[in-house]
């Protein structure tokens, strides 16, 4: 099942590799419900790493997520594992968009 949420970027945690030779990266986004904002850690596993290296601290961005759970010695983690990311000023998952040119508002040049 897939969720997603908007916000702002808090915290882009540099990636981790383990001897498994798994790797994530995590960001912290921070959404607004009502009075009490809440800060949502979302993880990216493998090549969707690579998603976040486009985003800044502050960046507005939308993120498409599963909920993952799993038991452990009797003991149940639950994990948002997030699979596509938008920056909602204009960059998807992590590649550049182009940025028009600014508007001229000087039109007397104008050959007609």
């Amino acid at each position: 099942m897939s969720y997603e949420l908007s916000g702002t970027v808090k915290v882009i945690q540099q990636p981790q590799t383990f001897a498994s030779g798994f790797s994530k990266r995590e960001l912290v986004v921070t959404v607004q419900d009502g009075n009490y904002p809440q800060d949502i850690n979302l993880e990216f596993v493998k090549d969707k790493a690579d998603l976040l290296d486009s985003l800044s601290v502050g960046d507005s961005v939308k993120v498409w997520f599963d909920i993952r759970g799993r038991e452990h010695n009797g003991r149940y983690y639950n994990n948002l594992s997030a699979w596509k990311l938008e920056n909602l000023s204009g960059q998807t998952g992590g590649a550049s968009a182009p940025t028009p040119p600014p508007f001229d508002d000087d039109l007397d040049d104008v050959p007609f």
